[in-house]
């Protein structure tokens, strides 16, 4: 007697961005045997992972590498046979600059993001006043908070090491991350080890030394293999393409924004634009919806062009706004929730110059503004120092960060107004003279997630909600982490979740 073969099952992943890549690859690692379409709305995958080659220069339109603290960003690339390709800083330029009363000074050696690891070079620091440096130092001796509440990043500093070291060092060094206002910025969601190093060792000062006793410790008998941030010798975009090239074929469809979700059994209907260029190797599943005409407003989308398709399973890695108003009809306390994590907008201006029209001596490879300098600059990489194949020789490539919370009409401001403001700013720091040989602005409206205090209980409960509806997960740079590698990891998460709710048997 013969047995007709299981039909394979059909997984939806919504987004290609890093995450939603992730969950597809994944899905193709764990089930070889489903069917998989990722539907992306712009004309390329990759979201803030943008690579562009102009003129002999190599420039990152969003991100620009990776951290290696956590360990999902490094796993894929050896995944994907990539090691081979990764960069390090380069060990010579790794210090920061922070602009004071117009100056660039270096950050005090061994001051990371909040707390510092050494203390004579904060001693030292021009950045600081001696009473903004004494305020600092007697954080070793302040009791700690043991409430488990949450509290915003601008807050907790304060109340640790000042008001001054907060205003001069820790908010341009938080701020050009998160692009965010740190009077609402969640502690707990952002930089939870802080917290807990105040909770278990008293004083962050006291955890930083101890930290560093035990990091040198494990260094000198492992050896550090990376730097902290590496990324690929081809840029970042060769990591979208590697992962693009192991999807089924035809499995992406660009240029095709889903419209609506709708149940069907125990699946979901997806709708999307007739201009969809499908490409599943033809066994893809499109029908055509003509048009609304005599069709009641919740049967179908507004769209008059439609097609739809049937699957068992969605992955969402959209951004939490879309995300919102795509589950909206199916639980509407979960849609408010989505839409309440706010976004900020940046735009990223790259200028190039010969190294000749620079005067300063460039040994660094990055500048943070405070918010007290009313720069229009938020931080600015010197990207061909950090990494020296991206600039051809006796070039400088400079990427210059604006908007975010802080200036947000910077991020939609026109070039013609924005190219001259920055390079004003950028001349005065840097001395630099003549115009720049190459010059790029790329814009992000909407593409930072803001984590706000309280945002940890606020995506407990969108999961705990999302947990309600079948066949659904979520992923993306709006719930635990806004880095390459955390949103790599929520995209493997979720299609782990959703492959185990699936027989074995039915995935072969």
């Amino acid at each position: 007697m013969n047995r007709s073969q299981p039909t394979p099952r059909r997984i939806a992943v919504i987004g290609g961005g890093i995450a939603g890549l992730a969950a597809a690859h994944r899905l193709v690692e764990l089930h070889p045997g489903c069917e998989i379409a990722l539907f992306e709305s712009r004309s390329r995958l990759g979201g803030a992972l943008w690579t562009k080659h102009e003129e002999g220069f190599q420039v990152e339109q969003g991100v620009d590498n990776f951290i290696t603290t956590l360990p999902w960003g490094l796993d894929l690339c050896r995944r994907l046979g990539l090691e081979d390709q990764l960069v390090q800083t380069n060990p010579d330029y790794r210090r920061t600059y922070v602009v004071r009363r117009g100056r660039l000074h270096k950050l005090p050696d061994g001051f990371l993001m909040m707390a510092p690891v050494r203390m004579w070079p904060l001693a030292f620091t021009p950045i600081l006043s001696p009473l903004g440096k004494l305020r600092c130092c007697l954080e070793y001796f302040l009791p700690s908070c043991k409430a488990e509440d949450d509290e915003s990043v601008a807050s907790f500093v304060r109340r640790r090491l000042g008001r001054e070291a907060y205003q001069r060092l820790v908010e341009p060094l938080v701020s050009a991350v998160y692009a965010a206002d740190l009077e609402r910025l969640s502690i707990e969601a952002t930089l939870p080890r802080f917290r807990e190093m105040e909770r278990r060792y008293g004083s962050l000062i006291r955890a930083m030394r101890k930290q560093a006793s035990v990091r040198r410790k494990g260094e000198e008998q492992s050896g550090a293999r990376f730097s902290m941030f590496v990324t690929l010798r081809g840029g970042l975009s060769s990591l979208v393409d590697a992962i693009a090239a192991r999807l089924p074929d035809g499995a992406v469809r660009l240029g095709t924004p889903v419209e609506r979700l709708q149940r069907y059994g125990d699946g979901w209907r997806l709708w999307y634009s007739a201009d969809a260029h499908l490409g599943l190797g033809g066994r893809g599943k499109a029908k055509r919806c003509p048009g609304t005409a005599g069709a009641s407003p919740s049967a179908l989308p507004p769209a008059t062009h439609l097609e739809y398709e049937d699957f068992d399973a969605v992955i969402l890695a959209t951004p939490s706004y879309v995300t919102a108003e795509l589950l909206r009809p199916h639980d509407a306390e979960l849609a408010e929730d989505l839409a309440s994590i706010t976004h900020s907008g940046t735009a990223v201006v790259s200028l190039a110059f010969r190294r000749e029209q620079i005067a300063h001596p460039l040994d660094g490879m990055g500048i943070v503004t405070p918010a007290a300098e009313h720069s229009a600059i938020l931080a600015c990489s010197i990207s061909s120092r950090k990494y020296a194949h991206r600039a051809p020789e006796g070039k400088v490539l400079l990427r210059v960060f604006v908007g975010g919370q802080r200036r947000p009409e910077l991020a939609e401001m026109e070039a013609k107004q924005l190219r001259p403001l920055v390079l004003g700013e950028l001349a005065g720091l840097l001395g630099i003279e003549g115009p720049p040989v190459y010059s790029n602005i790329a814009r992000w409206p909407n593409a930072m997630p803001q984590y706000h205090v309280g945002h940890k209980v606020l995506v407990a409960r969108i999961l705990a909600s999302v947990a309600g509806l079948p066949n659904i997960e979520l992923c993306g740079n709006a719930y635990n982490g806004v880095g390459i590698p955390d949103c790599i990891h929520g995209g493997w998460q979720a299609a782990e979740r959703i492959t185990f709710c699936f027989p074995s048997s039915a995935n072969a």
